[in-house]
């Protein structure tokens, strides 16, 4: 589930402006899988640990039905509040407790969540819940293998990056760990046979530096280090702009960058 700290709204509301949709490198990867697996029709799709519902939109056009949830009301308040998609429902709850008959779903997922998770009562509910040939997918990114690029400053912006990591990095808590190690537990413990890790999906992408900075704010290291001293926060995010920009030779924080940065993507299908 999205960790508390983002129950407030200010809160939800950086995760919905600052938070990355999983590329389409990586939906047409679990499509593809669950196509293989599984076949047509697809009804449901349950996203866990939705927040603000990045990857539950991105879903919506290929199922009759997705139900985002989560844990944090003002998450999914964020999520509702984005018109267009009405074969969306967003449920407050648990990864641990779905409230879905047995064997009713499709295809299961969480995106840069499932770090969160009580391992062991998930794969239960995920076996549960889903339809026989119904798959798993539980995808995320790597902090430490982004990689920022401006005409040749590229080498000097990843040294700030970095820098920043290192600052947050004794915030950060077991389970970004368990994210960072690419769910490497939560896969041996999968129970079906069929399942795989693919890992190194190279995604590249352009955006501001003002986004940039606003992705750090998401982070829950960061979120961590501001509840302890919320003045150092807010000096560590406007000088690291303003050395973006100094090392860019450029003023506007709208200028763009671009970015790679690197996914993964556990799979697994439930038998027969």
């Amino acid at each position: 589930m999205t960790h508390l700290l983002f129950e407030g709204k200010d809160h939800a509301s950086i995760y919905q402006r600052y938070r990355f949709t999983p590329p389409d490198e990586v939906k047409n990867i679990i499509l593809q899988y669950l196509d293989k697996k599984k076949g047509q029709p697809r009804v449901l799709a349950v996203d866990l640990g939705c927040g603000t519902g990045q990857n539950s939109r991105l879903l919506a056009p290929h199922f009759q039905e997705v139900v985002g949830i989560d844990i944090s009301e003002s998450q999914l308040e964020e999520a509702r509040a984005v018109p267009g998609y009405p074969n969306i429902t967003y449920r407050k709850g648990t990864a641990e407790e779905l409230p879905f008959p047995d064997g009713s779903v499709d295809l299961l997922t969480a995106a840069s969540a499932a770090h969160w998770f009580d391992q062991t009562r998930f794969l239960a509910e995920a076996s549960r819940v889903l339809k026989p040939r119904g798959c798993m997918a539980l995808l995320g990114f790597s902090y430490s293998n982004t990689r920022l690029t401006y005409q040749d400053c590229g080498e000097r912006l990843n040294h700030v990056y970095e820098e920043v990591r290192q600052v947050l990095l004794p915030y950060t808590n077991n389970q970004v760990a368990v994210s960072e190690s690419k769910l490497q537990e939560l896969y041996s413990a999968i129970p079906f046979p069929d399942k795989e890790r693919i890992e190194r999906i190279q995604v590249n992408s352009t955006l501001s530096v003002r986004n940039l900075v606003g992705f750090i704010e998401s982070w829950s290291m960061f979120q961590d280090y501001k509840k302890k001293d919320p003045q150092a926060a807010e000096d560590l995010l406007l000088n690291t702009q303003k050395r973006f920009l100094e090392e860019m030779g450029v003023t506007s924080p709208d200028t763009e960058i671009e970015q790679e940065m690197e996914y993964f993507c556990v799979l697994a299908s439930k038998p027969q």
